[in-house]
């Protein structure tokens, strides 16, 4: 469970990010993509902890937002991946195992989504895990 809600907000954001990164690393978002992600936020993020936003939806709702404000305005898998990377470098403490995996999970199910992993996917998996590895 994530402790300041402040945090798990930006946490929430962050991973929005990170699965844009992912889904947008080869240059195409393909809706199968959204859809395992949609389906992944309400089989298991929202179970994660009971932040709230400020309107009073579940925190985890930000991933889908955050997401599509990414798609919406067509930011850099990069860039995105970036900042996701800043944010845990920053706040590793937040991400417990648990959340971890979770992570991974949700990314390789919508990688696998469409016609399996591609190398770019694969690219953003592993920085995904080396940083995991490397940093807490």
């Amino acid at each position: 469970m994530l402790n300041s809600q402040k945090f798990g907000l930006e946490l929430y954001e962050n991973l929005g990010k990170v699965f844009y990164a992912l889904a947008s690393a080869d240059g195409t978002v393909h809706i199968k993509e959204i859809d395992h992600l949609r389906s992944f936020i309400r089989s298991y993020w929202l179970h994660i902890d009971d932040i709230e936003d400020e309107y009073g939806s579940d925190a985890a709702f930000r991933i889908e937002t955050t997401f599509d404000w990414c798609l919406e305005y067509d930011k850099k898998s990069t860039d995105c991946l970036q900042q996701f990377n800043m944010f845990y470098k920053e706040h590793y403490n937040l991400f417990t195992p648990e959340v971890k995996r979770l992570i991974l999970d949700t990314a390789n199910a919508m990688a696998n989504s469409y016609a399996g992993k591609n190398k770019a996917e694969l690219i953003v998996l592993s920085k995904i895990e080396i940083l995991f590895t490397e940093h807490g």
